[in-house]
């Protein structure tokens, strides 16, 4: 009997070891946020049409690479695929969820194709992804397609029916963006090469296992596709491209060093090796299967922007046009409005050769400009750059990154509009307008002015670090500007006309996409001041009011205008979009931790596995930037402020955190399962207040989290 009980705790044993040493590749859902919000309670109002779900893509890619290899179910929708569209019209090479790239679309086809029909239906029974794979079947031309990839290079196996004659489709006249020209040549009996424009020219040159008898043109009144055919052979047809941003040559060369010789399996294990090795400095321990799930997810969403767009050979396509090889990896902008609150800090911490090469990059663009360059609204390489550096990143050429921010911070410029109106007045104005809609495009002032308060703070960083007090006395007077568009009779932040009084048309709870504010209302502009919250704090007539007013925040029921991407309401609180992603930590500051804990307890259960098929976020992704949030909210530390070294400490939803560092690993540890926080300590030594430094966590040391 004691021997029988031996051998069952033995094999049990076994049970919880296998279990325990379970893939973390596996718990990643990449169809995670393809899905789309209907339901008007998750959404937060009655929709009349499709709002913008997490706008991602499902398909096969590795960390940061120029190839993300995904199916295409609609053209010029987000990342090209819709959790809930019933067909696809090809496999695209370039992905992101903004409504461009989309590079390349190809599909395996047979019999008699029209051009303006041509796509397959399918069925999410017989589909399947995973880091590094995407497989299909293609129901109308009764093909299996499985995908996997390299940094530069994809690899599409097709598996025909027995008899079917094989083809490719290539639509070359289609992507996300408008195609300005494209071409395709056969070469030999096993290759094909060409190119495609739209804003970038995305040169291919593919391998064929199979020997290309012909490639035919096809066309439409609409438009012109090609078909390349192939002889009758046995086996699934299998193709291997290289592509390139810069020649045909190059594309080839990124393929041979890359790919060729190598079988689909080999290249799918070495995708999941990868991914693998990424997911594998984080390490959670506790926590349920589901938040286990979402954590994975949401880490190998966040780095999959900014792209490759530099060769194996270090070839790269400048600013200008120009093909240089500066011996560095070339990427291309980071989406900075967006990521620059989190996912930018989480890529320095895990891939910080990948963070100094994206700010090298950004630094090449700017030298070809004369400013560094930035992305949809505000200044934010400002932040990026300095909490970088700041953080120990370096390998790139500080001094230049600081010249190129200060001169968007000084002079008339793209990257920072109306920047010499808000030098001169300390904000920025509005037009008086009788009925402005959520489409009205005006200035923006409340965002811009708040934003670039922000900005200059981040410079001004940088310039102490770098010795310049000149304008580091300079840039800190201005980091007071956000207090310019404070209504001390509403509490929120309100536009200001030219002369400097109040726009009177004033509703609080109307969203403006470019009017005021930027994508938001004004209470998810109102509490952003990162930098100085003790000095927002002090606009209110005391702590107390501030609470309350933060309380109606996450309170008073938003009726505002439908919006496509704005959804997934707490209050007036937005998660779907990316303005008051900082806004659940602002009860610290008035000692109220616990119930700053309750708010982010109640956004990481509900928003980012929604909808009916648990596919959906509450909104945008944006390049990773709400995956992001998740990742360092789930964990207990959050980048509060991005340009600081340091982290807003609060409770994870697991047990134990291992965080690999590169050279050191530190570990969190929570003690008890409260929501208020009781004491903070890391190495054994108690912390003051709820932030810790990046520099400590580079000890790799214990930080435990005790909650009652």
């Amino acid at each position: 009997m004691m021997k029988k009980l031996i051998s069952i705790v033995f094999l049990l044993g076994i049970t919880y070891c296998l279990h325990a040493q379970k893939h973390l590749t596996e718990r990643v859902n990449p169809f995670l946020g393809t899905a789309t919000l209907w339901d008007s309670i998750d959404i937060g109002y009655k929709p009349t049409h499709r709002t913008w779900g997490a706008e991602v893509f499902p398909g096969s890619s590795l960390p940061n690479a120029m190839v993300q290899l995904t199916p295409v179910t609609k053209f010029r929708s987000g990342s090209g695929y819709q959790y809930e569209d019933s067909v696809i019209f090809g496999f695209a090479h370039t992905s992101k969820g903004h409504w461009n790239l989309c590079h390349i679309p190809l599909l395996p086809v047979t019999g008699t194709i029209s051009p303006d029909s041509y796509s397959s239906s399918y069925s999410h029974t017989n589909e399947s992804a995973h880091p590094g794979y995407y497989q299909v079947f293609l129901e109308r031309y009764g093909v299996n397609a499985e995908l996997t990839s390299t940094l530069r290079c994809a690899y599409h196996k097709y598996t025909f029916k027995t008899g079917e004659q094989k083809k490719l489709l290539a639509d070359l006249a289609s992507s996300n963006e408008r195609v300005k020209k494209w071409e395709i040549h056969q070469e030999g009996d096993h290759a094909f090469k060409g190119f495609q424009q739209t804003g970038e020219k995305m040169y291919f040159y593919a391998v064929t296992n199979h020997k290309i008898s012909n490639i035919d043109s096809l066309k439409s009144d609409k438009k012109t596709i090609s078909i390349v055919n192939f002889t009758d052979q046995f086996g699934p047809l299998e193709i291997q491209i290289g592509f390139s941003f810069v020649s045909i040559k190059n594309a080839k060369e990124n393929l041979e060093k890359e790919m060729l010789g190598k079988s689909f399996g080999q290249v799918r294990k070495e995708a999941t090796e990868t991914w693998e090795t990424l997911l594998s400095k984080i390490k959670v321990s506790g926590g349920t299967d589901r938040q286990k799930g979402l954590f994975y997810s949401t880490l190998y969403r966040s780095f999959l922007w900014p792209a490759l767009r530099s060769d194996v050979n270090g070839d790269f396509t400048d600013q200008k046009g120009n093909v240089v090889n500066k011996g560095f990896n070339y990427y291309t902008e980071p989406s900075l409005w967006d990521d620059y609150r989190n996912k930018l800090v989480l890529l320095g911490m895990l891939s910080p050769q990948v963070t100094a090469d994206v700010i090298r990059s950004l630094i090449d663009k700017g030298e070809k400009t004369g400013f560094m360059p930035t992305f949809f609204h505000g200044d934010h390489a400002a932040p990026f750059v300095a909490g970088s550096y700041l953080r120990g990143i370096r390998g790139f050429d500080v001094k230049s990154a600081y010249n190129l921010l200060l001169r968007n911070a000084t002079m008339e410029n793209k990257s920072r509009p109306r920047v010499m109106e808000y030098i001169e007045k300390g904000f920025i104005s509005e037009p008086d307008l009788a009925n402005p809609k959520l489409e009205t495009v005006a200035a923006a002032g409340v965002t811009k002015t708040l934003e670039y308060a922000y900005d200059d703070y981040a410079v001004a960083l940088l310039a102490k670090e770098l010795g310049d007090t000149t304008n580091y006395s300079m840039l800190m007077k201005r980091t007071g500007n956000y207090k310019n568009m404070f209504d001390p009779t509403t509490g929120l932040m309100r536009g200001k006309l030219t002369n400097g009084q109040w726009i009177k048309n004033f509703d609080p709870e109307f969203i403006y996409y470019e009017y005021m504010y930027r994508e938001a209302n004004a209470w998810q502009s109102s509490f952003f001041a990162p930098h100085d919250v003790k000095g927002l704090i002090g606009l209110y007539k005391s702590p107390a009011d501030f609470e309350k007013k933060l309380d109606n925040l996450f309170s008073i029921p938003y009726k505002g205008a439908e919006a496509y991407n704005i959804s997934g309401f707490i209050g007036q609180y937005c998660h779907g979009n990316q303005p008051d992603h900082s806004f659940p930590w602002l009860y610290y500051f008035v000692g109220k931790q616990e119930k700053s804990q309750v708010v982010l307890d109640s956004i990481m259960n509900h928003f980012y596995d929604m909808g009916k098929e648990h596919l959906a976020y509450s909104g945008m992704d944006d390049a990773g930037e709400n995956s992001a949030w998740y990742v360092l909210t789930s964990i207990g530390l959050y980048t509060f402020s991005p340009a600081d070294p340091t982290y807003i400490v609060s409770v994870p939803l697991f047990n134990k955190v291992e965080f690999d560092l590169g050279e050191k690993k530190f570990t969190i540890v929570k003690k008890n399962s409260g929501n208020k926080i009781s004491n903070i300590t890391y190495d054994n030594k108690k912390i003051e207040g709820y932030f810790i430094q990046h520099s400590e966590l580079l000890k790799g040391k214990k930080l435990v989290i005790t909650t009652n």
